[in-house]
């Protein structure tokens, strides 16, 4: 390759997901640093990119008005004329966007209803890999076969808004998942401050739509020492504030990328879900929790359920909070 490459990624999916990926701009910067590379996002996650020093540009795609918003992102790309698209998700309407495209190379696993079309297929296994070493062997061509890590960019503004929250000693607890048997039940979670409490401060981390959950898990606590951050930070905000942390507590979600992706120490709780699908956390300093039960009913999905089908829980209310300590 004698010039510079112009590359788009496509990663649609969950917040978690989009920040796994950045592993692939990480590597293919390190192999071509004069590289222009955009990234396809779904709505919502493009703040995770937020002046991403590697990117060129964050192509927004609003799955809300999904028909319209397909022609234009074709339409859009076929402009641009990509020398590569590398699409890294397993669904016909991506799949449509990488074979529409005009790009000279198009790349993606070969799961996608349209890889048929795509120029390069790569292989996609659901175990024994992370994720980041699935996602590589779409590029291994480009570059090699070892995995880049994820990686975020808080900006100086950034850290100065989380400033005033690092004055001493503090942990982070992100206690929500978008799916319920992947979050460690709140009772759980409100002993869990009480054990650190005493000697730190404690954050509870979330979304907007998190707010709730961490209110009613620190109004359990009539202490000072207890705050409720969820809504009010930024996702940047958020992975700087986890960065400066003495221990970041997760359930198997995004908060546990943005750990990875910053390299900030973790201790995820795994519930219905297991670490061997491949999303495990990446930080150097990390620790995995999760049921010493033999339970038949566990893994019950890669994803998790809105009610446990046994109706039990036990795959989390069987972890205590001494493990997870």
């Amino acid at each position: 390759m004698t010039t510079p490459p112009s590359i788009l990624l496509i990663q649609t999916a969950f917040l978690g997901d989009v920040i796994l990926a950045t592993a692939l701009i990480e590597k293919l910067k390190d192999r071509y640093p004069a590289a222009q590379i955009d990234f396809l996002v779904r709505k919502g996650n493009e703040g995770i990119l937020l002046n991403h020093p590697k990117l060129r540009e964050v192509v927004v795609f609003d799955k809300k008005n999904k028909v319209r918003e397909l022609w234009r992102v074709i339409q859009r790309n076929r402009a641009a004329r990509y020398d590569y698209i590398i699409n890294v998700q397993r669904f016909a309407t991506t799949g449509l966007i990488t074979t529409l495209s005009r790009a000279a190379v198009t790349i993606g696993f070969d799961k996608n209803p349209l890889s048929r079309l795509f120029s390069v297929r790569a292989k996609h296994e659901t175990t024994g890999l992370h994720e980041v070493e699935r996602n590589q062997r779409l590029i291994a061509a480009l570059t090699d076969q070892r995995a880049a890590r994820p990686r975020l960019y808080p900006s100086e503004a950034d850290r100065q808004a989380i400033a005033p929250f690092t004055e001493q000693p503090f942990v982070v607890i992100a206690p929500a998942s978008i799916w319920f048997t992947k979050q460690w039940p709140a009772h759980k979670w409100v002993q869990l401050c009480a054990r650190w409490l005493p000697t730190h401060r404690v954050y509870l981390l979330g979304a907007p739509a998190d707010h709730g959950l961490c209110e009613a898990i620190a109004a359990h606590h009539a202490n000072l020492n207890i705050v409720n951050l969820a809504g009010r930070l930024t996702l940047l905000q958020s992975a700087a504030l986890m960065k400066q942390s003495v221990m970041n507590y997760v359930n198997d979600s995004a908060p546990m990328h943005l750990a990875s992706a910053m390299d900030a120490p973790v201790t995820a709780v795994y519930c219905s879900t297991v670490p061997s699908f491949g999303f495990g956390p990446l930080s150097s300093k990390q620790k995995i929790v999760e049921t010493t039960e033999v339970l038949d009913c566990r893994p019950c999905g890669l994803h998790g359920h809105k009610e446990c089908p046994q109706r039990h829980f036990r795959c989390a209310e069987s972890i205590s909070v001494e493990a997870v300590v």
